[in-house]
């Protein structure tokens, strides 16, 4: 009975939200006035099938992750984010899991730079949020599933980024990434999702396994650090790639930008047009 009212109310919410609310363009010859189920399923990172199976009270055991993907693809209040959690049978994540909820300060401040690619890391390296300019620069965040959002998952065993870098910079960036995780699962030892990550880390990566033991302590975040990305349709564009760390919720904010009036800005600028064009599309 839970589950049903969880599906009934995951429909109420999304009929609920505005399109243009949640960074959704909508088009003229709309009707719905709310959210399409495709739209918030790409907007969560799951599937629309699943997301019709959860609604109709024909999936009944989504996990701690989807909910709370769902729960911010939505931006709800955090009275009804608990009680999405509640309904799905989990209890809201406390103090010893990974921060994965983005408050409206940090919504907000995410909705002022929407025309510059934007993602929002958790502590464990995991895509929480993208916008459209960055799925436009990056690839689309909203294809990736379970693991694939992870950096660590993505460059140790998946096919990693469109970020082009030397084999110096590609071994110093993995020694970096996983000596990072490490720390994080130091800060949450009872986190039982980013255990599992690390077990499956080690069962698919020799590397990671090796970089894992290595004890390393995580290098020093550099900020202002160049990034060349290769971009399918324009080619190389060198950026700045810049971070900004929400300390009281844990998250990572990445921003990519260029030099206004290089031939790098026209690049980027290019890039995104294409991008969030064949979004639209």
């Amino acid at each position: 009975m839970e589950h049903t009212e969880f599906g009934r109310t995951l429909r109420r919410l999304r009929d609920h939200v505005a399109p243009e609310a949640v960074g959704v363009v909508a088009g003229s010859r709309r009707r719905a006035s709310g959210l399409r189920r495709e739209e918030l399923a790409a907007l969560a990172g799951i599937s629309a099938d699943y997301l019709t199976r959860l609604e109709q009270g024909r999936a009944t055991s989504p996990s701690a992750q989807v909910v709370e993907a769902l729960a911010r693809s939505l931006r709800v209040a955090d009275a009804e984010r608990e009680l999405l959690f509640r309904l799905a049978g989990h209890a809201v994540p406390g103090a010893d899991v990974v921060p994965s909820r983005i408050p409206p300060s940090v919504q907000r401040l995410l909705d002022r730079l929407a025309d510059t690619p934007v993602a929002v890391l958790d502590a464990a390296g995991t895509i929480l949020v993208a916008n459209a300019p960055y799925d436009a620069l990056m690839g689309p965040v909203g294809a990736l599933r379970g693991h694939e959002r992870n950096t660590a998952w993505r460059h140790l065993v998946g096919p990693g980024s469109r970020a082009v870098h030397s084999d110096a910079e590609q071994q110093a960036f993995e020694a970096s990434v996983v000596a990072a995780l490490r720390v994080t699962v130091a800060r949450y030892p009872l986190d039982r999702a980013l255990r599992q990550l690390v077990r499956d880390l080690r069962a698919a990566s020799q590397r990671f396994v090796a970089l894992w033991e290595s004890g390393d302590a995580a290098p020093s975040r550099e900020s202002g650090r160049r990034k060349v990305v290769d971009h399918p349709a324009v080619g190389r564009i060198t950026l700045d790639c810049d971070t900004l760390q929400i300390a009281t919720d844990d998250l990572t904010v990445l921003a990519y930008t260029a030099e206004p009036g290089t031939e790098d800005a026209d690049r980027l600028a290019l890039a995104i047009v294409l991008g969030t064009q064949s979004l639209v599309g």
